[in-house]
């Protein structure tokens, strides 16, 4: 890929930026253990509570605090366990201290420096994102969430927003993203070039074909550095 025809980046956040699996899968543990589930196991509660997730958002629009909140009652129900309201916000409250990649600063730092626009779309509320943008400490030009679209991606109206801001062509803007499903498609169906972080080395789950493959954000470093 020339980087030198790119003009700007945009970011999938949760899973890409910040370590939403480690996260959401600490989280769901200490409920299983609090609930004295001993079949517990981090990574299939997680997968399980994602793809209940993403069954949730396609439905009507709701604030994402209320997406993780139906999302966690439902695989509560699953699981034989006791759900309350307060358990849902203890959700939202634990995504606000998730961190970052220790290469997120670093790489975000040098495509910045390389001149190159960093624009977030991401799949949550604005009160969200927020904690999340401090923690990664790192300069970001603009910010789309499912708040300020109405909707949840893969719909297209995040990508449509992010070219407003972007003031630039598709071709000259790179999608980063970990959310193959939700992100690499739909950004293409754009015209966004798309870079898929694969930090597990994962079989691609979809037809999509990205046009790079990265294991982790220092791919990124390196291609700003090449403009």
């Amino acid at each position: 890929m020339d980087a030198s025809r790119l003009t700007a980046c945009t970011f999938d956040c949760y899973g890409t930026l910040i370590d939403w699996e480690g996260g959401l899968g600490n989280f769901l543990y200490d409920y299983a253990l609090r609930q004295r589930d001993e079949r517990a196991n981090g990574r299939e509660l997680r997968e399980r509570w994602e793809a209940i997730q993403f069954e949730v958002i396609a439905g009507k629009y709701r604030r994402y605090a209320d997406v993780l909140a139906e999302s966690l009652r439902l695989l509560a129900d699953e699981r034989g366990w006791s759900f309350t309201d307060d358990d849902g916000k203890a959700l939202a409250r634990s995504m606000r201290s998730w961190q970052p990649f220790p290469d997120t600063g670093p790489a975000l730092r040098r495509a910045h420096e390389a001149g190159l626009a960093l624009i977030i779309v991401s799949n949550t509320d604005r009160d969200i994102l927020e904690h999340s943008i401090r923690h990664m400490e790192v300069p970001i030009d603009a910010v789309v969430t499912a708040e300020d679209v109405g909707s949840y991606k893969p719909a297209l109206p995040h990508f449509e927003r992010a070219l407003e801001l972007a003031g630039a062509p598709a071709g000259q803007i790179l999608h980063v993203a970990f959310g193959f499903k939700y992100d690499i498609g739909p950004a293409q169906e754009l015209g966004f070039r798309s870079a898929w972080v694969n930090r597990r080395g994962d079989p691609r789950p979809g037809p999509a074909v990205p046009d790079l493959e990265w294991r982790d954000l220092w791919d990124l470093a390196r291609l700003s550095d090449g403009r």
